[in-house]
Parts: structure tokens; C-alpha cells; sequence
């Protein structure tokens, strides 16, 4: 099967700083280019995108240019990059211009779950999110799931930018907590705009005990929101790794969508990334 993977990370501790890692044993190291070629080694992955890594702030601009330097390399799969960003800032757009023009670059992404609510809420947070239309670049929304309301506010307000939903909005998999997420997810769906990353949930189910029904309320919910023209496959590696290998995970996503026909699979795991990512 012919793979995208939406949402690959590198971070490399030489070259920038990730202070968010540094109490995470497993994931406070390099994750550079060859160790993501060694992890998709046989599983399919043709082509990923990068979404940033919540770089400390002072190295965003660095780290972003870095970034997209690797994007296209003929030796790498990296064909499109979401980059980090602070939309509650003046600057943004400035920002925006520095970067903007690079046919590598896709969208932005503003860790939300790190944050105070009220970050994600505030007029100016709104107004910027809005400009990425105009510069032909969508949005990845990352939140717990508790803070699914403030993502639909988001949708609500700026209905021309295209949204992604990361990890199926963060439900409390390990704890098999489905509500209100699931009423959450719902209500985001209904807007057009809004796609869904199907991601991230092994990096939230027990890292000892998981098993693929755990899982399985979860995917299939988020399948059922958002149909197959709106979902897209993501490995969140290196992350996922805290436990499972990205071959395990994507094991794992294709034995929970055997039953479905070749046609809605293809749309899960290569076409709609191709589509929503424009990726040429």
C-alpha cells in the first residue's frame, strides 16, 4: 500500500532547543532525517509532511528555514511542511512573509494544549488564523479534547482557511473517556473546512497494554464524522514511539480498516493528504 504520512517530526537538540522534551526520556534526543528513513524502512511511506515540533520560540524562524531546506532533498521523503507559528502575536504576518513563497511549505500549526484557553480564543489569534487563506496555507488545530469547543469556534470563524484536526482531537484513549469528545467531534465535522488527522492515539493509549481495540471506538467514530474525503493518515512519529514502533501503529490502522474497500483506504492513507496538503 502506498503511504503519505501527514505528520512526521524531526528535532535536532544540536541545532535548536525543544524545551517541552527535556522530562520526556524517550523523546529527549535528536530525531533527524536518517532516523525517520530507518523507522519507514519496508512499511510503504512515499512521501510525508513535517508539522513543526513546538521549537522553543527564539528558533522558530531558523528552525522553519531549516525545515523546508530538507523538503524536496531527493534523498528524504519530505514534500510539504507545516511550520511552527504565534498567531496571538503582532508580528505574525511578518513572520508569515519571511517564510511565505516556498513551494514546500503547506500550512502552520499552533500547539494549543500547551497553552491557556484563552490563547486560542483571543481576537487577534482569530483575525491571523484568517490571513492563511490568502496566503494559500491551511492550519493544523492541536488541542486536548476538552478544548474541542475553542477548535470550533476557530472553524466558525474563519470558514474560508482548510483546517486539520491533529490526532482526532487528543481523546483520553488510555482512559477510554469517549464523551463529550465524541460530541465534540461531531459538531467539528459538520464544518466543511475541517479535515481530521487520524494520529496520534497510540502516544495516548497505554503505553504497556494498548491493544488495537482500544483503539477501534475511537478511529472508527472519527471515520464516521468525517467520511473518507476528509481524513488523512498521520504516524506523529517520533512520539508514537514512547509505544509503538510507526510500523506497528500503521499495522494497526490497516487491520482496523480491513474491512473497507481498496477505493476508501487509498483516500485514508495517500489520496486526500495529496488533495488537502496539496502536494504536487
Amino acid at each position: 500500500m502506498k503511504i503519505i504520512d501527514t505528520h512526521q517530526h524531526l528535532w535536532d537538540t544540536d541545532r535548536f532547543k525543544f524545551s517541552w522534551c527535556k522530562d520526556i526520556s524517550k523523546l529527549n534526543r535528536s530525531f533527524r532525517m536518517p532516523d525517520y528513513l530507518e523507522a519507514i524502512r519496508g512499511v510503504g511511506i512515499e512521501r510525508s509532511v513535517h508539522v513543526e515540533a513546538d521549537v522553543d520560540e527564539p528558533y522558530m524562524l531558523d528552525e522553519t528555514r531549516y525545515i523546508l531546506n530538507l523538503a524536496g532533498a531527493r534523498d528524504n521523503p519530505l514534500s510539504g511542511v507545516v511550520a511552527c507559528g504565534r498567531p496571538e502575536k503582532e508580528g505574525f504576518r511578518e513572520y508569515l512573509d519571511k517564510i511565505a513563497g516556498h513551494p514546500a511549505l503547506k500550512g502552520m500549526r499552533r500547539v494549543l494544549h500547551t497553552q491557556p484557553d484563552a490563547v486560542g480564543q483571543q481576537r487577534i489569534f482569530i483575525e491571523n488564523v484568517n490571513i492563511l487563506s490568502s496566503y494559500g496555507l491551511s492550519f493544523d488545530i492541536c488541542v486536548l479534547a476538552r478544548q474541542l469547543p475553542i477548535a470550533i469556534n476557530l472553524a466558525k470563524q474563519c470558514p474560508s482557511v482548510t483546517f486539520i484536526l491533529d490526532h482526532c482531537g487528543v481523546p483520553q484513549v488510555k482512559e477510554k473517556s469517549l464523551d463529550p469528545w465524541r460530541q465534540h467531534l461531531r459538531e467539528i465535522s459538520r464544518f466543511p473546512n475541517v479535515n481530521c488527522k487520524i494520529s496520534g492515539l497510540v502516544a495516548y493509549a497505554d503505553p504497556e497494554t494498548w491493544t488495537a481495540e482500544d483503539l477501534r471506538p475511537f478511529v472508527d467514530h472519527a471515520l464516521e464524522c468525517f467520511g473518507w474525503e476528509r481524513v488523512m493518515f498521520g504516524s506523529d512519529w517520533p512520539v508514537c514511539t514512547q509505544s509503538a514502533t510507526l510500523e506497528k501503529w500503521v499495522a494497526t490502522l490497516i487491520f482496523l480498516t480491513q474491512s473497507e474497500s481498496p477505493a476508501n483506504r487509498r483516500k485514508l492513507f495517500y489520496d486526500n493528504a495529496q488533495r488537502v496538503y496539496r502536494l504536487a
